[in-house]
């Protein structure tokens, strides 16, 4: 094996404006295409296609919502044999988590629209001896985690033979998460003439490895931005003692009204609590009494999961609140707002829940909270992303609020006392209404920035 040494960018790149119909897409796919409302192939979906399709291996390297999945799913959806013809699975794509493998597989689904295709998933919570009827019964498209796959594996209910094509979406998560010592277990039961296809956000040192160990003169798809978050997404942190989360969290809500937000924990505990405690309170409310909340993380068993995400693709559910279970390859492209209650501990963590809002090129906005003793993670993701975070003062200005109206009731207590005042010239004192907010709001770079020794 060898590696990933060719470039598509030593090549002209597709132009920005090309379509779909110039990628030697069949009249059925463009048909589909249409159908669900895709008008131009994105950046990774224009260079990644046309190489697929030539039957090379390909490393394939954007962030999410960028398209990954259709840039897969159309070229072997595109070369599938008939399931009369071939009753053993064609393709398998390796996924990291249960909601990523069902997300991939209703995205192949619908772009299969109009062409008889069987897909199946493979995920851990998910009836086993219904995924090995379907498995006897035939499939030509299997997505899959890396423990169910080789579970079935083992068991002799999934059969291999005839894959021509491997897919390891999101790989450096499925690395992180130590999916590594299971994916060399699955590669090395497939036949050796295949077709890899490896799409990651980043491209670590152990996904190089990996690449140059199981493909094969790859060629390499670079469609990475040098800012990690885009610039339709506006970033912006604000400083908080962990005693004053929770109120502030209520103030930027009420200051927000988010379409659709997630509130992102550390922790599967601290998530359950901030969800109970935000329900309680904001039933009150005459907003959010309104509003759908939900709460999601590794605990909670497969199906109250499915319904959450379905609710959130709906857009029926307004705020969630969730680990880090949903920081990675969840496509939802109505997510206006983010809010680290926590902030994330690894940098790449940061970047992905970040990814989850401005999807598509949609304008999005992220708040990170940050106490006084996680300055440095605040530095180390500033000099990750190559941008300062923008300071919000809604703390101070809520400090303020509550001190104007102490001051103005003393002033008016004294006035009562005096009988010199005439009771009906006073005047009321109203309490300020919050300034609007400019959006996107840009300012000028800071201070900070020649402390760290960033960009000019």
């Amino acid at each position: 094996m060898s590696s990933a040494k060719d470039s598509v960018n030593s090549t002209p790149p597709p132009a920005a404006s090309a379509r779909f119909e110039d990628l030697g897409l069949s009249k059925i796919m463009l048909r589909a295409l249409h159908r669900v409302g895709y008008k131009t192939p994105s950046d990774i979906q224009a260079k990644l296609i046309p190489l697929a399709l030539e039957g090379g291996d390909v490393i394939g390297q954007a962030r999410t919502g960028t398209g990954k999945t259709a840039s897969f799913a159309i070229p072997i959806l595109e070369q599938l044999d008939p399931l009369r013809e071939c009753r053993n699975p064609q393709a398998l794509i390796l996924v990291p988590t249960r909601e990523l493998a069902e997300q991939v597989y209703q995205e192949i689904l619908r772009l299969a629209y109009g062409c008889p295709t069987h897909a199946v998933v493979l995920s851990g919570g998910k009836h086993l001896h219904r995924q090995m009827k379907q498995l006897g019964e035939g499939v030509q498209i299997v997505v899959g985690t890396p423990g169910r796959v080789i579970d079935h594996l083992r068991r002799g209910t999934l059969k291999l033979d005839d894959l021509w094509c491997v897919v390891l979406d999101e790989a450096d998560r499925m690395l992180d998460i130590g999916f590594r010592p299971d994916i060399e277990r699955i590669l090395k039961r497939c036949p050796t003439d295949r077709q890899t296809l490896l799409l990651s956000a980043t491209l670590a040192p152990e996904i190089l490895k990996l690449a140059d160990r199981y493909l094969v003169e790859p060629s390499r798809v670079d469609c990475s931005n040098r800012e990690i978050s885009v610039d339709t997404i506006e970033q912006r942190y604000m400083t908080v003692e962990p005693v004053d989360k929770f109120d502030l969290l209520l103030a930027l809500l009420e200051r927000e009204k988010p379409p659709q937000s997630i509130i992102f924990c550390r922790t599967k505990r601290g998530t359950d609590k901030l969800y109970r405690a935000l329900e309680k309170k904001l039933s009150k409310d005459p907003h959010w009494s309104k509003c759908k909340m939900g709460c999601i993380h590794g605990d909670m068993n497969q199906k109250q999961r499915d319904r959450v995400f379905a609710d959130l693709r709906a857009g029926t559910l307004h705020l969630l609140v969730a680990t880090d279970v949903v920081g990675r390859g969840i496509d939802v492209s109505g997510i206006s707002h983010i809010i680290n209650y926590d902030i994330p501990q690894d940098c790449d963590d940061y970047v992905h829940r970040v990814g989850r809002t401005g999807r598509m090129g949609r304008d999005g906005i992220a708040f990170t909270f940050v106490s006084k003793e996680h300055g440095d993670q605040l530095t180390s993701i500033e000099q990750r992303i190559n941008r300062l975070l923008i300071r919000d003062h809604l703390l101070e200005e809520m400090r303020a609020a509550k001190s104007a109206p102490a001051s103005a009731a003393s002033t008016a207590e004294e006035s009562n006392e005096n009988p010199l005042v005439d009771p009906a010239l006073t005047f009321k004192v109203e309490k300020p209404k919050p300034r609007s907010r400019l959006f996107p709001m840009r300012k000028a770079v800071n201070e900070r920035l020649q402390k760290m020794n960033g960009p000019d």
